[in-house]
Parts: C-alpha cells; structure tokens; sequence
C-alpha cells in the first residue's frame, strides 16, 4: 500500500493532463450525456411491454393487460423522453423549448410505433420456429434466441434513428451487440419474417437494406467495400440490399452499396460477394482438395494416443 502511496500524487497528475489534453471527457457547460444504464433499462421495459409474462418480475394476466400496458407505457414515456432530450441537447448545445418538444415528440412517435413493431416480433418469432428444427415452441424462441433479440432491439433503435435522434439508437444496438455477438447498425432497414440462426458475429452495416423472409448464419457480414473515406462516406449507400426470400450461410461476407442478392438466391458458406447476384441464384464456394492419408494402426499405437 507503501508503494502506491509513493506514486499516487505523480499518477493522478499525469491522469490531469490527459484529462486537459482532450474535450472529451466530463460534460460541456450545464450539459450531460445521455445515460447508458437509464437506456439499458428503458429497453428492459419495452421487452417486458412487447412480451407479458416473459420478462420482469410482473406477471399481467389478460384481464389485467390494459392496466399493465397503461402503466409501461407511461413509464417508458417518462423515463424515454428525459434520455432523447440529454442526448439532442448535448449535440447542439444546449436545451431549448425546442428540443423538449421534439423529444416528447420523438417519444411519443416511437411508443405509437409499438403495436407494429411487436407484430412484426412476433412475424420473427415463426420465422425463427419453421427455420430451426431445435427451436421446439414460440416460447423457447422468445425467452432465449439471441437472434431475436437482436432484432427487438433493433426494431425498437431503429424508430429513434429515423427520427435523428443521438446516440441512444447505439448505444442500444451496442449493447445488444454485447450480449449476443450480433452487430445490427440501427441504420438498416430490415423487413418482416426475419431469422438469424446461431448468429455469433454476424455484422448489418447502417445502410444494409434486408427484404422480408431472409435467414441469415452464423459470421456474416454485410458490409462496406472501404472504410478509409471515413466521415466523408456518412450518409451514403455503402452497404448491400438483400432482396426477398434469400439465405445466406456462415461466414458470408457481402460488401458494397451497389451489391444486390437478388429474390430467391442461397448463398453458400464462406463466399466473398462483392457484385450483384441475379435473382434465384445459387452461390458455392468449391469444396478445398482433401487429403487422406493411411496413418496405419501400428503407426496409431506407436504414437501413444491409444488407452
């Protein structure tokens, strides 16, 4: 404990000038940024709002459903619009009368959204069954399929995106991401009875725009060609459009903004795209040259790997 003592004056100087030597660290002048751990929890809300019964501690019944909706409704309303006001306050300097309205407005919009949005989830929920066979029931779905997660979150960052609202669309998608392995930008445009199987690092990019019945594997990425432009590139289509009823296997990456996949392809594992597939397409990468050799069983015991 000596020891440090010894050196806590120097580490806590040298941490000051880091401190001083950027603008991003504390807030601006009577500002702050938005809450991460409010908006984690504003989306546990709206995940126990969209599914009775599954999450949370409450347990609403169907004669009790009005009152459990009225009553999340509100409370996501009140604790939504604080974080959406932080958020566009700390982008343009401040707050006016003007962005308290549009935050309320914003709020207000997406929780409009939510009937649709949770049968759009629900369309998910049987793309998820009728394509896994270990899928079992809705229920099993719901509770614990990764990809459907990500997508509810996704439906729901994806509102507060189109209405230009900061950082909250990703921090929701980033935390997901966390949880789940899946990377879905709130920026894409994802149509209905959408599936993603396994889904451990599979990547959307912003401007990816995905049709309806498209199932998608485990380490696929659809992506940008280049990220070197950087900023420069902000706004611009960079990234593919999948068309209906197409399937994309693992560890597919399709890039470009100018890439299509065409209505009813299959995409086979492991293919690099970056030009447009015609529809009903199929895609394969040939099989490498296997080699096998006879080890020999004298030479197998010799080795010592026998019990």
């Amino acid at each position: 404990m000596s020891h440090f003592n010894d050196h806590l004056d120097d580490i806590v100087r040298q941490l000051q000038t880091g401190y001083q030597s950027s603008d991003l660290f504390f807030t601006r002048d009577g500002l702050e940024r938005p809450n991460r751990n409010a908006i984690i929890q504003i989306l546990n809300d709206f995940r126990q709002l969209l599914f009775p019964g599954y999450f949370g501690d409450e347990k609403p019944t169907r004669t009790s459903a009005p009152y459990f909706a009225g009553h999340m409704l509100t409370r996501i309303y009140e604790e939504l619009c604080p974080q959406i006001e932080l958020a566009l306050a700390y982008r343009e300097g401040g707050r006016t009368k003007s962005i308290t309205l549009r935050a309320e407005e914003a709020a207000s919009e997406l929780l409009m959204e939510l009937p649709r949005i949770q049968k759009l989830l629900l369309i998910d929920v049987e793309a998820a069954l009728n394509g896994d066979p270990a899928a079992g029931s809705r229920e099993q779905v719901i509770f614990s399929y990764p990809g459907l997660n990500a997508i509810f979150v996704h439906r729901i960052a994806h509102e507060l995106y189109l209405r230009d609202i900061p950082y909250i669309p990703r921090i929701m998608s980033e935390y997901v991401h966390g949880l789940t392995g899946i990377d879905i930008n709130s920026g894409a445009t994802i149509g209905e009875y959408f599936f993603i199987d396994h889904g451990t690092g599979v990547v959307i990019g912003e401007t990816t725009t995905i049709g309806n019945n498209v199932k998608i594997y485990q380490g696929v990425t659809l992506g940008a060609l280049s990220t070197r432009a950087g900023l420069k590139l902000a706004g611009k289509k960079r990234h593919p459009t999948i068309e209906d009823d197409v399937t994309i296997y693992s560890n597919v990456s399709i890039l470009g903004g100018q890439t299509v996949i065409g209505k009813g392809c299959t995409i086979g594992g492991n293919a690099f795209i970056t030009s447009s597939i015609p529809p009903f397409s199929r895609v394969s990468v040939k099989n490498p040259e296997l080699t096998v050799d006879d080890f020999g069983e004298k030479a197998y015991e010799a080795s010592g790997n026998q019990q």
